[in-house]
């Protein structure tokens, strides 16, 4: 399978999707912050190994925690989704925080302020 078909594409989605219902509803670590979402998924053609993109609302100390959190229950988050969806291999997943938010919301400021002037 190659990495931008559409069978891989697909199933990016369906990773994302599923990854957000476990964030949400599942998982109880007090760390998390409830308001985490998965902005994309990249899963290798092999499905082996998967990058999920955390978005979180909040404070930079609160992205540490999520991630940390995150990162402690990846074993539980892979089960789960192992049993939500079927594939070949169940991708081992590695979180990383996605801060493209953040950065736009700043940029938008900084322009706003220089058409004020």
């Amino acid at each position: 399978m190659r990495k931008n078909s559409i069978k891989n594409t697909r199933i990016n989605g369906e990773v994302q999707r599923e990854l957000s219902n476990i964030i949400r509803g599942d998982i109880k670590d007090p760390r998390i912050n409830p308001l985490t979402s998965v902005t994309a998924v990249e899963v290798a053609p092999d499905l082996k190994s998967c990058k999920a993109y955390i978005s979180v609302l909040g404070d930079e100390e609160s992205g540490k925690n999520t991630l940390a959190g995150l990162e402690s229950a990846e074993g539980y988050i892979r089960t789960k989704l192992a049993k939500n969806i079927n594939l070949r291999n169940t991708p081992q997943i590695r979180f990383i925080l996605d801060q493209s938010i953040e950065y736009g919301v700043n940029m938008s400021k900084l322009i706003d302020e220089v058409n004020a002037q």
